[in-house]
């Protein structure tokens, strides 16, 4: 599916469920990571996340259509559009759309790393996600000198 066909689809699922127009632009945008779609407030136009096509399939994208275009029909015509309220939440059962779309497979999990310190002072240990300038900062117990435990790969 390229862009073309999901505008065609947009335009048909916003006629026969909400038996209104979408007169905006409806794209694919792969720079979508934690969500399956976005209603752009500015421009009024929809993206839609390529990857839950190519995992979850057709059905899912026209429920994050759906769920897209209760944001875009609510907005334009000045009810509440956000997640809270409850026109929001009514145009949802009525046309039958997901409140969230289901989670995408990680493909890849990245591994947090961990950085271990210690004081030569007093051996208070220190363990960071982030490293520090072991120059810089003393231990906030004793004021000892700090110094890395192990080196860790990047």
């Amino acid at each position: 599916m390229d862009n073309t066909e999901l505008q065609r689809l947009v335009e048909e699922i916003s006629i026969k469920f909400f038996e209104k127009e979408f007169k905006h632009e409806a794209t694919f945008n792969k720079r979508l990571r934690t969500t399956g779609g976005r209603y752009l407030l500015a421009s009024h136009n929809i993206d839609i996340n390529p990857k839950y096509l190519e995992e979850h399939g057709e059905s899912e994208i026209i429920g994050i259509i759906k769920h897209e275009l209760c944001h875009y029909h609510l907005h334009l015509e000045g009810k509440g559009y956000r997640h809270q309220d409850s026109d929001f939440k009514m145009l949802l059962k009525t046309v039958d759309a997901p409140r969230f779309c289901t989670p995408l497979k990680d493909g890849k999990k990245v591994q947090k790393r961990v950085i271990h310190y210690e004081c030569k002072k007093c051996a208070q240990l220190f363990t960071r996600k982030r490293r520090m300038d072991t120059k810089r900062y003393v231990c906030g117990k004793c004021g000892g000198e700090i110094y890395q435990l192990k080196k860790v790969d990047e």
